[in-house]
């Protein structure tokens, strides 16, 4: 057994990783700038690198590979954040866009329950909302004559009820 664990101490495989060194923190730091500037290492800067650090070229490569997959690593979860982030605004957007609608249809319920009970009741003096009055601000024309009686428009009764000041549809 004996002759086993010699024979496996001297091994290649052993002696790479006992000659590899770490590197000192201004290696890395020429590294770090250097990956800032070009993110895919090239033959030729991997020797020019190897020969101003002083070490291997294999580690090197093996450091920019390392630090590549960490990059990516870091980059797609920033992307993730953005993404997540955009997404629970889209999300709250929605919601007040939900509410918003709820309140126009019940704005709109109320709006159109008031158009039948003018045009269902008795015979009624006609209704004048002149542009002097505080339902209709801006006013435009404040009548609409039809055939069966007179009727105030949709966008007058929404700035009555409403206090809009004047018709806001399009």
């Amino acid at each position: 057994m004996d002759f086993f664990h010699s024979q496996n101490q001297h091994s290649p495989k052993h002696q790479n990783s006992s000659n590899k060194k770490r590197l000192t923190h201004d290696q890395v730091r020429l590294l770090e700038r250097t990956f800032t500037t070009t993110k895919k290492l090239e033959p030729e800067l991997k020797v020019q690198l190897a020969n101003q650090l002083g070490v291997p070229p294999r580690q090197i490569a093996i450091w920019y590979q390392n630090k590549r997959a960490r990059w990516k690593t870091q980059s797609l979860e920033l992307d993730y954040n953005s993404l997540h982030a955009k997404l629970e605004d889209a999300l709250a957007d929605r919601r007040r866009l939900e509410r918003e609608v709820v309140q126009l249809q019940e704005e709109l319920r109320r709006a159109q329950q008031m158009v039948f009970h003018l045009n269902q009741g008795p015979a009624q003096p006609p209704v004048n909302v002149s542009s002097n009055s505080s339902c209709d601000e801006g006013g435009s024309s404040s009548l609409h004559e039809e055939a069966n009686g007179e009727v105030l428009q949709l966008e007058e009764l929404y700035a009555c009820l409403y206090g809009a000041g004047g018709s806001t549809w399009g």
